[in-house]
């Protein structure tokens, strides 16, 4: 029952608007179920091969999103699983997302994700870029760009990150002030466990959230 009764404290405190992600690495088909009678039908997934065995058991009763790093060799078995991928800061990444949406007849929803803090160490587009990077796959036609994500670094002080959330909340708002063909700026997905609250005060309206819904990992 814990997952349940976390579930309901967070829908009690996270408004409606805001979209519950529950980040579902290494969590069991078990828990997973169990978290999906609670209401959250919202999956977020690191490793596309985790993904594809999850869903062989739980398959269309979520919706699956892409949280992680995606490599292209991946790509072909992540746009048949995935119903968004949250990841997206290349063309070349793009280019393959497009071509192999195309092949199954599907249109794939993305999020840009930015490297707001421009830490070398993570993946994401610099904030001065991603405008670039969004005008440069806009003219695909199997893809949509309709959010951007960011993870902002990593830290004690939950305060530190702010900066960083309102800087890409600030660009969310500048993209979505264009009419760009194949974008329409729907999610802002920005906050984890420990910066929900603040993301959420910064105009996230989608969070990734995963220890505070299911405990500690089980190492």
């Amino acid at each position: 029952m814990m997952i349940v009764d976390n579930v309901k404290r967070l829908k009690a405190e996270i408004p409606d608007y805001v979209t519950l992600v529950a980040a579902t690495k290494t969590r069991s088909v078990q828990e997973i179920l169990e978290l999906i009678d609670s209401g959250v039908i919202d999956l977020g997934e690191n490793y596309v091969q985790e993904a594809q065995e999850k869903f062989g058991s739980i398959g269309m009763k979520a919706r699956w999103h892409c949280i992680g790093h995606l490599q292209t060799n991946k790509v072909k078995k992540a746009v048949e699983i995935f119903d968004m991928i949250q990841t997206v800061d290349s063309v070349k990444l793009a280019t393959e997302i497009d071509k192999r949406a195309g092949t199954i007849g599907k249109k794939m929803p993305l999020l840009i994700e930015i490297n707001s803090a421009r830490e070398e160490n993570k993946s994401g587009v610099y904030p001065e870029k991603a405008m670039e990077l969004i005008e440069g796959i806009s003219h695909f036609e199997n893809i949509i760009v309709v959010g951007l994500m960011t993870m902002g670094p990593v830290t004690d002080d939950v305060e530190e990150i702010r900066p960083y959330l309102r800087l890409t909340r600030r660009l969310f708002e500048e993209i979505g002030a264009l009419e760009i063909k194949n974008v329409e700026m729907k999610y802002l997905s920005m906050g984890m466990s420990d910066s929900y609250r603040v993301a959420i005060e910064e105009g996230s309206n989608m969070v990734r959230l995963g220890t505070i819904i299911f405990g500690e990992r089980k190492q």
